[in-house]
């Protein structure tokens, strides 16, 4: 835990906190592009360094595999270092990322970048929202500053897909780049205003446990991909990714065996027993990753059949407009449906928007064929999303809260992973094949969804309750 923040001259004042909270909502929306505007821009990446599909999706699972796979890592480093000046350096990495990846021509170091940009949004997301409760006085003030930062955030991105659609057309070097000088814009404010805190108290022995399991998780998920995107490539490259598979498997007995020995594991035991979190992560992890698919493979589709960057990004609304404009209303949302229906809603709609989409080989990406399935997506994350949550984090106990809603962004995190990586090697076989996997996957969640529906309906019946 840490301890109370030491409040710099002018932060009590409502003037300043409110500038603060500015701040830290503005490098959410900035956290929040990065994934719509790099969608947007993968087929102009593609043709600029000559990449194929496979290796394509790395600018978008690597960026999820070092959020997803470091967040409980980085909760540690945040507790050791300090709030402030974890939220500095990552916002001034970030920065520095955003550059390298903008000028390599280097697939590699564009993947690495990605991850590091990832592990940044996993340090200043939780971490800003952290800041912003133990500054903005609790009641009204606070609650009205917790929806505008949820509220960038889920501006993000659409302001993502436009952005990009404006600047890939110049270069998709200036979409992966545009991040860097608005991120040190924020480091040059949040060093005048982010208040000043004492890390924890350092404990006599070093625990290695955290970070062995932090990046054995991290590498795990990134060897599991790669061997989900060449399981159908060429003899080698199959036998690269059995190599993969078997080093991922180890890798995560890696992270079993540290989380064991932990005297503090990332994920507390007490946690697996939480069937309500687990299944609301399984659900959000089939959600998001069959999004993240979907939208993938609509970007190849639309800019394979001639459209422009632009024209893909105006696509995509229908699909990400809904939730930004209901954002501050999520939750009232979920509160009057009940968590379990609107999740089970949300869940139901989303396969059946995948379901909708064009996948006949020479189908033609017309305004028709597109807006039945966007509109149907973007109702889905209006219902389940926020829904999801709820669900996941309302059993649990408030000792365990902070720990439960890491677990929970892992796994929404790994399911993008996971589902990207599996579509982009199905993506060379055909379009109908990666579209059938993101419906199932779609569908796999709204399963798990309907399961809690039944689950809650019985729970609550007269009869059980006698």
């Amino acid at each position: 835990m840490l301890t109370s923040t030491t409040t710099p001259p002018g932060v009590e004042r409502p003037g300043a906190r409110w500038a603060l909270v500015a701040v830290l909502a503005a490098n959410m929306l900035v956290d929040a592009l990065e994934v719509s505007a790099t969608l947007v821009a993968l087929p102009a990446v593609g043709a600029g360094l000559g990449l194929s599909v496979p290796q394509l999706q790395w600018t978008v699972s690597g960026f999820a595999a070092g959020f997803g796979g470091l967040l409980l890592l980085g909760g540690r480093l945040v507790e050791r270092l300090g709030r402030r000046g974890v939220y500095l350096a990552a916002l001034f990495v970030f920065a520095a990322a955003s550059l390298a990846g903008a000028l390599t021509d280097s697939a590699a170091l564009l993947t690495a970048t990605r991850v590091v940009k990832g592990f940044c949004v996993a340090l200043t997301a939780p971490t800003g929202l952290a800041i912003i409760t133990s500054t903005v006085p609790e009641g009204a003030a606070r609650r009205r500053a917790v929806s505008l930062y949820s509220f960038f955030g889920a501006a993000g991105f659409c302001a993502g897909l436009l952005l990009s659609g404006l600047l890939t057309g110049i270069s998709w070097r200036w979409t992966l780049a545009f991040p860097a000088p608005v991120a040190l814009l924020l480091l040059a404010a949040g060093l005048r205003l982010i208040p000043r805190d004492r890390p924890a108290a350092r404990p006599r022995a070093p625990d290695w446990h955290a970070p062995t399991g932090g990046l054995s998780l991290t590498g795990g998920l990134l060897l599991l991909a790669y061997a989900l995107a060449n399981l159908a490539g060429s003899g080698r490259e199959r036998l690269l990714a059995a190599a993969a598979l078997a080093a991922a498997l180890l890798l995560g007995a890696v992270f079993v065996t540290a989380e064991r020995r932990s005297p503090r594991p990332l994920v507390p035991p007490e946690l697996l027993r939480q069937t309500a979190l687990l299944r609301s992560a399984l659900g959000a992890a089939a959600l998001n990753g069959s999004y993240v698919g979907f939208l993938l493979i609509a970007t190849l589709h639309l800019q394979g059949a001639g459209r422009s960057a632009w024209q893909t990004a105006l696509a995509f609304l229908p699909a990400a407009v809904p939730l930004a404009l209901s954002a501050l209303y999520s939750g009232r949302i979920a509160v009057r449906l009940g968590p379990a229906r609107a999740v089970a809603a949300g869940a139901v709609l989303a396969p059946i928007g995948y379901a909708l989409y064009p996948r006949a080989p020479g189908a033609e990406p017309g305004t028709a064929g597109l807006l039945p399935a966007m509109v149907c997506v973007g109702a889905a994350f209006v219902l389940a999303f926020t829904a999801l949550h709820l669900q996941a984090t309302g059993s649990v106990p408030a000792e365990l809260q902070g720990a439960a809603g890491g677990l929970y962004q892992t796994c929404v995190q790994a399911g993008a992973v996971l589902t990207t990586a599996s579509v982009s090697a199905l993506s060379t076989v055909g379009r109908a094949s990666a579209l059938w996997l993101v419906t199932a996957v779609g569908a796999a969640g709204a399963c798990v969804a309907l399961g809690g529906l039944t689950r809650s309906a019985h729970v609550s019946s007269p009869t059980t309750r006698s």
